[in-house]
């Protein structure tokens, strides 16, 4: 019979230990979607950090070599099934650069609206989803709440509540309805109205504070060296915002507030999704004024049945709701794009996690991971 004698205190050998390999999904329900990490714990500290990306990719960017510039934009406006009519953006606004074309001053501002209430939709989500993932699901149903009421006018001017295929090269796909900024203008005063509850009920509540402040730091740094952006990039005191910094659309004729945190933390990036949803609902009122004053006119260009973008590249890049999304288009001459290459937000700021979770215990990576608002969608595009 073998005895094993284990001693505590200084005068005791210390048992060998190896690290324990603990994966995270492929399918786990904090991850926004099929997302795995490879993590090494020591104990319940995690030492090292693996993000395992792939697991939905659809090969888009090849899909976009052989859809025309129409096709293209039901595929675009996947990738972040969050920010559907954003994402298409970047593809329209890009093939109008080759092709030198003006889009009619409507088309522009009502862009730029459908835009801003498309953050709205984004913002609402991750702040209900995320106090959700740390154990409190009273936000969730406040936010959808609000959700649902900016989703009604958006299905009503486009028929999609998230893939929206409401662009075109060169404008809109028709002009707004009748009464819709009325209703538009209603929807954004009530959701303003009603932010404050979600503020109360969440951003400093005792156990929320504790599971996010000081958890997660990413230093401005290690922001610039990843290439992270958005919101959580400004959490971090990096002050970019595309918005303001190169206009696009109508936003360099809006007062675009930039919002920013020093701490870098997870309480900071909460609290910056939540003042970037307010100016987003300021907004929308000041699109929904500009076009009331416009007189009427048209939304689109006259596009030919074939439409073919001249020989050249170009780089259109877009303030997403999550980060700097950008589409570097190179054309032959044809229907078709020769290349059409995408930089979502999302990819970029999950690299940061292979340096942001070592260090901290796994009680707090959930907290961590859902403080970095991406869509797996975005990263596996």
């Amino acid at each position: 019979m073998t005895e094993r004698v284990v001693g505590i205190g200084a005068g005791a050998k210390e048992l060998a230990t190896e690290d324990m390999i603990l994966n995270i999904g492929p399918q786990h329900p904090s991850t926004h979607g099929v997302l795995r990490l490879r993590l090494t714990l020591d104990g319940e500290r995690i030492e090292a950090a693996e993000p395992i990306i792939g697991y939905m990719h659809r090969g888009a960017e090849k899909l976009f070599e052989v859809r025309d510039y129409r096709q293209i934009i039901m595929l675009a406006n996947r990738h972040d099934w969050l920010s559907g009519f954003a994402n298409e953006l970047g593809v329209v606004l890009a093939a109008e650069r080759l092709l030198g074309m003006e889009t009619p001053v409507r088309a522009v501002w009502a862009r730029t609206l459908l835009a801003e209430l498309n953050r709205v939709l984004n913002h609402l989500m991750f702040l209900g989803s995320y106090p959700l993932e740390l154990g409190a699901i009273t936000p969730v149903f406040y936010a959808f709440n609000e959700r649902e009421r900016i989703q009604a006018v958006m299905e009503e001017i486009s028929g999609g509540r998230m893939h929206y295929m409401f662009n075109r090269v060169g404008g809109l796909k028709e002009d707004l309805p009748l009464g819709w900024l009325d209703r538009v203008a209603a929807a954004v005063a009530e959701t303003r109205r009603r932010v404050p509850d979600i503020e109360g009920l969440i951003l400093n509540n005792e156990i929320f504070l504790a599971r996010t402040k000081g958890v997660g730091v990413l230093t401005r740094e290690q922001i610039l060296q990843y290439g992270v952006s958005g919101p959580i990039a400004r959490a971090s005191g990096v002050d970019l915002d595309l918005r303001r910094d190169d206009p696009y659309l109508a936003y360099g004729e809006l007062p675009v507030t930039v919002v920013t945190r020093r701490d870098g933390d997870c309480h900071a990036r909460f609290e910056v999704l939540f003042e970037q949803l307010k100016i987003s609902l300021d907004l929308a009122d000041a699109c929904v004024a500009r076009l009331r004053e416009l007189p009427p006119g048209p939304v689109n260009q006259r596009l030919p049945k074939v439409l073919k973008v001249p020989e050249g590249h170009t780089y259109a890049w877009t303030e997403n709701p999550l980060g700097i999304n950008g589409y570097y288009l190179v054309s032959k001459g044809d229907k078709t794009p020769w290349r059409l290459k995408l930089r979502s937000a999302s990819f970029g700021n999950v690299q940061a996690l292979r340096e942001l979770l070592p260090g901290n215990l796994v009680a707090d990576m959930i907290a961590i991971l859902g403080s970095m608002f991406f869509v797996v969608g975005d990263i596996d595009k």
